[in-house]
């Protein structure tokens, strides 16, 4: 096996949506996010799978203030530090939400549209790029005679695709989903799936997902969150995936995912 290279290393984090908010959502969680490889971040409703992935590029802060201790390193540096540019973080590190956020316009203007803000590109190298991106996210022959319509008369899949789609038309190192396939049917669903085993080799990939049977097939690693007494996010395993299903360390990672809990 490969050495495993940390894309993103999490040294304990603790975060707290408000400015003044005492009792933090997630609590001392510390976990490496390995180069090229698929890490699920699976829990009960409650325990903050969403909101750490959002601290992952700072996407968490539109929602308004926060507090954050600890860190969240990617390329070499703290991405909680003042000077980091969140524009080109956020292009580094994309985001798919669970349902699809696809804007009012076409096919593909949506999948150009963070091209188009980022920087001037010639129209032949967007056509190129817009392609590219299709086809990386296995919708091309789906969408091709449609480009020039509107992405919303699209189904649930395609327009879930399609957001991944834009995701890495602008080249990121690292995609995080957030649940991609909650409103999405068994076809569907098996579609993003087989993306996410295509994608690992170009992308670092982390995915939040309610579906366990879904983590055992999608992902390399798994972490395990749930909440404590008090109902604050904490982190009580991660490791191979493999591991954390079939010999699980601590007994409520066992409970949680042979279903006993949760």
């Amino acid at each position: 096996m490969n050495k495993l290279i940390p894309a993103i290393k999490v040294k304990n984090l603790t975060f707290y949506y408000g400015a003044k908010t005492t009792k933090p959502a997630i609590e001392n969680i510390s976990m490496d996010i390995y180069q090229n490889q698929v890490t699920a971040i699976i829990g009960p409703s409650g325990c903050g799978k969403s909101t750490f992935i959002k601290t992952l590029n700072r996407i968490s802060e539109l929602e308004g203030d926060v507090q954050v201790k600890g860190s969240v390193e990617f390329a070499g540096q703290n991405i909680y530090e003042r000077r980091i540019n969140l524009n080109r973080l956020r292009r580094q590190i994309g985001m798919v939400f669970q349902k699809p956020n696809l804007f009012p316009m076409s096919v593909y203007d949506n999948v150009a549209y963070g091209l188009r803000i980022d920087r001037f590109v010639p129209k032949a190298q967007l056509d190129e790029i817009v392609e590219t991106a299709i086809r990386g996210a296995a919708l091309w022959d789906e969408v091709k005679d449609k480009l020039g319509k509107s992405a919303l008369g699209l189904s649930g899949g395609q327009q879930q695709r399609l957001c991944i789609a834009r995701a890495i038309a602008v080249k990121p190192k690292i995609l995080l989903m957030d649940e991609p396939c909650s409103a999405l049917d068994p076809i569907a669903t098996m579609k993003v799936e087989e993306l996410i085993h295509q994608l690992r080799e170009e992308f670092t990939i982390a995915i939040v997902t309610h579906n366990m049977q879904q983590a055992v097939r999608v992902s390399d690693f798994t972490a395990f969150f749930t909440t404590d007494e008090s109902r604050i996010g904490q982190m009580v395993e991660f490791g191979g995936t493999t591991q954390i299903f079939n010999s699980p360390l601590d007994e409520r990672t066992r409970d949680y995912v042979s279903g006993r809990f949760g």
